[in-house]
């Protein structure tokens, strides 16, 4: 608990380093282009076709009927885009953990090692395609986990926890191994991850709690549309400043317990405990030299010694 709270602090204050802004702003250029060329294409098409979908359904009418008698006719206009955002808040997220995980865990991790860990060896564990693997198997996971739970999200407390959950283990998952893959060998990451996973997915839940801030962003876009433009990209650069102070937490922590891993005292093996026996080989000549030369053996002095006990 001492080494996760240690972690925590340390990797908030990295946030504050001009360094770690400014490597956030690539990432954050790179989704704010994208989801403004997807918007631009679909936008319109997906607002049409949510809310043909409203109004087509039957029990649906009624409610909206309803809510025309308490004064709110025009709901159905706003919640047809607030279902489009929040399905494509999933995209955006999962956007903003690879963007941040390949263009700046890599050079946090190093800014980590060269303030704390300076003569920590570089095993490079990992590769680029064992990583892209690892993170492509990670991710169809999640995503499976995600579509598997969507009719859970109709219960209020379920809908707060499980893709908190969803996406702390996909963060976890992520992050651990690129924070470990420059430094540790397979075999420590392979301890590291087995020994910390529940300290690594409560890292990753809590950034996972951490990234449902945005999604009030997306909504308050949806609701105030004059201020959408501005809105998206402000959600757009939380979520790529979560997924940093994500980046750090996990380096801070991977990085320390790598360190202490090390610095165990080191099981000896029972070869280096027990002196080697001597070979037969060796023993034999000295054996022959001793039975065959002038000096008595043990073997002459009991022959000499038999004779005088005869009467």
């Amino acid at each position: 608990m001492k080494l996760l709270i240690d972690s925590f602090w340390r990797a908030a204050l990295y946030c504050l380093y001009p360094r770690v802004i400014g490597l956030s702003v690539l990432p954050l250029v790179l989704i704010v282009g994208l989801s403004w060329l997807l918007g631009y294409l679909y936008w319109d098409t997906a607002v049409t076709f949510v809310r043909g979908w409203l109004d087509a359904s039957a029990w649906l009418d009624t409610v909206w009927r309803w809510f025309e008698g308490v004064g709110l006719g025009n709901l159905n206009t706003v919640v047809a885009p607030l279902l489009v955002i929040f399905a494509f808040t999933p995209l955006v997220v999962v956007a903003s953990l690879l963007a941040v995980s390949f263009m700046m865990t890599p050079s946090l991790t190093r800014m980590v090692a060269e303030r704390r860990f300076a003569g920590l060896q570089r095993k490079h564990g990992g590769s680029l395609l064992l990583s892209l693997w690892w993170t492509f198997f990670s991710l169809v996971l999640a995503l499976g986990a995600l579509l598997l739970t969507l009719p859970m999200w109709l219960v209020p407390p379920l809908a707060l926890v499980l893709p908190a959950f969803i996406w702390g283990w996909l963060t976890y998952r992520v992050m651990a191994f690129d924070v470990l893959a420059e430094f540790a060998s397979a075999e420590e990451r392979h301890t590291l991850m087995a020994r910390h996973r529940m300290s690594f997915l409560g890292m990753g839940v809590v950034t996972g709690l951490m990234g449902a801030a945005p999604s009030m962003v997306w909504a308050s876009g949806a609701l105030f549309a004059a201020a959408f433009v501005i809105l998206v990209p402000v959600a757009i650069w939380i979520y790529t400043l979560v997924f940093a102070f994500s980046s750090l937490w996990f380096a801070h922590f991977g990085l320390a317990a790598l360190h202490a891993l090390r610095d165990e005292p080191r099981q000896a093996a029972v070869d280096e405990v027990l002196p080697a026996a001597p070979a037969v080989a060796d023993v034999a000549p000295h054996a022959t030299a001793r039975l065959g030369g002038d000096e008595p053996g043990p073997i002459d002095g009991i022959t000499d010694v038999v004779p005088r006990l005869k009467p």
